[in-house]
């Protein structure tokens, strides 16, 4: 691989960097604040392409119509080309990758492979009265902290509102789940709630759905971490799009 093809994937890659970065795909890999930082990672590998070919091809744009010297050699080329490993070819992978292919966000099958992220074993702590409103709208990583933290005291008899997709317990039964990030993908933990009442039936995986209900103080178990999953007692449910912002 010699500079030019170097400085052509380098391009490539940038702009593929800054292509997700201006659409909604970005959100499938990194929290939304991160925006900016991709933007200018993105800008900064197409600049670095462009000088590198600028640099490159310079010479060869001064030779253009340039006698041969006297040795036969050209003036600013002395006949030898600058070859890095080959290796340097696997960087237009990840250019495919976001290109071609676009992986999905995390869904049910990284649920079901990783323990909920929330633990007992956190230090309980003070919540704010929930949002106006009935049903009041949280978050699945909210509603699950109070009723695991403070046993739902903070949610009392008011009624909640939340969305997230669909994943099968080990039981067979489904849960409601929603990835939560600190950085990116790379990081994410499912959280994970069960589900009781009016429990949606015969849904796929990963289906999202808008579910209301009341706290419940049922508490089960995740095999996989052995973590305290908690439960939402279901009054109703309805099938919702994906959102555009999978994580939390």
């Amino acid at each position: 691989m010699n500079r030019q093809a170097q400085a052509v994937v380098l391009l490539l890659l940038g702009g593929a960097v800054v292509r997700a970065s201006l659409t909604d795909l970005h959100l499938r890999y990194v929290k939304e604040g991160l925006r900016p930082f991709l933007v200018a990672a993105g800008l900064l590998l197409v600049v670095a392409a462009v000088m590198t070919l600028w640099y490159e091809l310079r010479p060869l744009l001064r030779r253009t119509g340039a006698p041969p010297s006297a040795d036969g050699h050209d003036a600013d080329h002395d006949g030898h080309g600058h070859h890095e490993p080959r290796v340097g070819w696997l960087l237009i992978l990840p250019v495919l990758g976001l290109l071609l292919v676009a992986p999905p966000a995390l869904g049910s099958y990284a649920a079901g492979q990783a323990g909920t992220a929330l633990s007992a074993r956190q230090q309980p702590s003070d919540y704010p009265p929930l949002p106006a409103g009935d049903p009041a709208q949280v978050t699945v990583l909210d509603y699950a902290s109070r009723a695991l933290f403070d046993r739902g005291a903070s949610i009392g008899q008011r009624r909640v509102r939340l969305t997230g997709f669909v994943t099968t317990g080990p039981d067979g039964r489904p849960l409601l789940a929603r990835i939560v990030l600190s950085c990116c993908a790379a990081d994410g933990r499912p959280v994970k709630l069960g589900l009781t009442g009016a429990v949606p039936e015969g849904l796929a995986d990963d289906t999202w759905i808008e579910v209301t209900g009341r706290y419940s103080d049922r508490i089960a178990r995740d095999p996989v971490n052995d973590a305290e999953i908690p439960y939402l007692d279901v009054e109703s449910w309805r099938q919702v799009p994906v959102p555009r912002r999978q994580y939390e």
